[in-house]
């Protein structure tokens, strides 16, 4: 493996030899996920084999540091904004009573630090597609079909956690409360996606601490 001859190289130079890179915000971290072997590979085409675990390893600083390890593309940030993009991935065990009772759970109870949002499955799957978005995994969208019981399609909820977090935390807060699916806005907004919900969610930015 070519990885390890690339070490000899010290990682202090490596990262500040990145064109746009922040040396001051990302050597500590990006060193770290360097070390782990987290963000060892280069992109080829639209496949990225260690963009999921580098993202993870990095959380919060993915978007300011991708490009330190030449993960991302310099042009595509420059012409878009972090919360226009978003990451989103199918959890293994999600629990469909549990994230009901707990989204039903009253906004104005300040233990629950989260905003619920109600849309119909139509308005939710014209977001399925959006072009900015990264799958983490294999997809389970299903197309919407006629219910054959003619009683209506029960709505998409959502929670937005009003803090903002990293994709990691975003992801263990999400198994946690039973949701099925989740999106992390690349401005570190964490839309949990309840289990009558027929893609990722809504598209966005709903976090009432972390819309910029």
């Amino acid at each position: 493996m070519a990885w390890p001859t690339l070490l000899l190289v010290p990682l202090s130079v490596l990262i500040s030899s990145a064109i746009g890179c922040n040396k001051a915000l990302c050597a500590s971290d990006v060193s770290k996920c360097l070390l782990q072997e987290l963000c060892q590979c280069r992109p080829m085409g639209s496949d990225c084999p260690c963009c999921r675990e580098c993202m993870l390893c990095l959380g919060v600083l993915w978007e300011q540091c991708c490009g330190c390890i030449g993960l991302c593309s310099e042009q595509s940030r420059q012409q878009s904004q972090p919360a226009s993009r978003s990451s989103v991935e199918d959890l293994p065990l999600p629990i469909p009573s549990l994230f009901r009772a707990l989204s039903t759970v009253s906004e104005n109870d300040q233990q629950m630090d989260w905003t619920i949002v109600s849309i119909s499955v139509q308005e939710e799957l014209r977001h399925r597609h959006h072009p900015q978005h990264l799958v983490l995994g294999p997809s389970k969208d299903v197309e919407p079909g006629p219910d054959p019981g003619g009683h209506a399609t029960a709505p998409c909820t959502v929670v937005y956690f009003n803090a903002c977090m990293s994709i990691n935390h975003c992801k263990h807060s999400c198994e946690s409360m039973g949701a099925a699916k989740y999106r992390w806005f690349h401005n570190a907004c964490c839309e949990c996606v309840g289990p009558d919900c027929r893609g990722y969610g809504s598209k966005e930015v709903g976090c009432a601490r972390c819309n910029t």
